[in-house]
């Protein structure tokens, strides 16, 4: 059953996979006459202060495009369409795609509209996976096993393959399906503002919200915060691989009493990096 449904969906749609600069170029014209896209991102981001973006899949009404971006020198050729307020760009769980496409690559993204927010509108539920929204929409129950897969890895196999490509296949089909429920509520414009308030909050540095949540509001625990997050944006590596979140209090402890680069290494275990936190925060 499962393999008669996957050769279902890649019938439907051709799939065009794109790993070079030409084929790129080649694409852009074309889907820059669409008004409605999908959009979804794959990418890893578990060793590194920025994501890094593996797959740039976009989908038509006809085809589903495939951006190998570690083929492709550079995404700014896509912009002009991501910043087209004519072309609706629809996404599930916008906000995270944003942050991926906005640090990895400096896209903006104009005119969103989220699925799963549209979703939450108006079920009055929880947001809910991608997966239970096609179920709901379109009848089809679609795998979901690659979610963790490595995405760095080269070739994809036709399982990921597949996977990246659903995930935006249904997309359109979804929103014009919303987008008919929503206007016959007068609904509509409120998920798309909604959808607009996520996109700006992934936009932002990613040092923004961190913040936001951080609970000490003293200027030195903010400052050594902030610390933290510079040395791990210029080493390009999480903020717990410089120190834990558990190191915060006894850090800001040595400080109050007598700061000394021994007491650092202890925690840090990098002479440089104690030099260079006794010299911020002095």
């Amino acid at each position: 059953m499962l393999n008669k449904l996957k050769h279902f969906l890649l019938k439907r749609n051709p799939i065009i996979f794109v790993d070079s600069e030409i084929k790129f170029i080649e694409i852009l014209e074309e889907i820059s006459e669409e008004k409605i896209i999908g959009i979804d991102t794959e990418f890893d981001w578990r060793n590194t202060y920025y994501p890094k973006l593996s797959l740039l899949q976009i989908s038509t009404n006809k085809k589903i495009f495939l951006i190998d971006c570690l083929k492709i020198n550079s995404l700014s050729k896509l912009q002009y369409i991501l910043e087209d307020k004519d072309i609706v760009k629809v996404f599930h769980a916008v906000r995270s795609d944003i942050t991926v496409l906005s640090c990895s690559s400096g896209l903006k993204v104009f005119n969103c509209f989220d699925v799963q927010i549209a979703e939450k509108f108006l079920s009055k539920d929880d947001l809910k996976s991608y997966k239970k929204i096609v179920l709901k929409y379109l009848g089809l129950n679609i795998d979901k096993s690659e979610t963790n897969s490595n995405w760095m890895r080269r070739p994809f196999t036709k399982n990921q393959i597949i996977y990246a490509a659903n995930d935006v296949r249904f997309l359109i089909k979804i929103y014009k399906k919303q987008k008919r429920i929503l206007e016959k509520k007068n609904a509509f414009l409120a998920v798309r503002d909604l959808t607009k308030r996520e996109v700006s909050l992934g936009s932002q540095k990613l040092h923004v919200p961190r913040l936001k949540k951080f609970k000490s509001h003293t200027k030195t625990a903010k400052d050594l915060f902030m610390w933290r997050e510079n040395m791990a944006m210029e080493r390009n590596v999480p903020p717990s691989y410089i120190f834990k979140d558990k190191y915060f209090k006894k850090i800001l402890k040595i400080y109050d009493e007598n700061i000394s680069k021994d007491s650092l290494y202890d925690i840090l275990k990098n002479e440089k990096l104690a030099i260079n936190l006794i010299e911020s925060l002095n």
